[in-house]
Parts: structure tokens; sequence; C-alpha cells
């Protein structure tokens, strides 16, 4: 699915509508030094194994894209989740 840079939608900083660059959003690194990681990791030594089942077989076919868009006039920037597509795709 194609999607416009540039959309025009509410801003809740400015209370109107103005125009908003789009972009894909993308997950960022993982701490390895955040508390879960280091318990999750102290878990997994010894004998036991992997504490729940790892997800072999995938459900779902496609994924919900969340778009970020950011105010051109504030800069502000609000999250929508996206339906669900296998590609999403920003046109100039």
């Amino acid at each position: 699915m194609k999607i416009p840079s540039k959309i025009n939608t509410y801003c809740p900083k400015c209370n109107a509508h103005t125009e908003h660059t789009a972009s894909l959003y993308k997950k960022g690194k993982e701490r390895t030094l955040a508390i879960g990681a280091r318990r999750h990791e102290r878990e997994l030594h010894g004998y036991g194994g992997q504490k729940y089942p790892i997800q072999r077989k995938k459900a779902k076919v496609t994924d919900k894209k969340t778009l970020v868009l950011k105010c051109s006039k504030c800069g502000r920037v609000v999250m929508r989740e996206g339906i669900r597509l296998k590609k999403l795709e920003l046109v100039r």
C-alpha cells in the first residue's frame, strides 16, 4: 500500500489540522543491561533450558505498520497504528 509522505491531519498541540511528515516506526535497540534482559539471561544458564516456549509457527502473515507523524508547525510527534498489510510504501 502506498501512502503520501506528507499528510494533513490533526495536531493535538496546535489544536488544528496541520501538515505532518509521515515515516515508518522502527524498533530501537534493546538494552542488554535492563533488569528483564539480565534476569532472562540468568534463567538460561545451567540445567532447565528455555523458561517459556519459543513461538515457532507464526499464525499471522501480515503485521500492523505504525506510522510516525511529525507536525511541521510545532514538531510534535504522534504515532498512529496502521492497518494490517504486508508492505507499506511512502510516496514522495
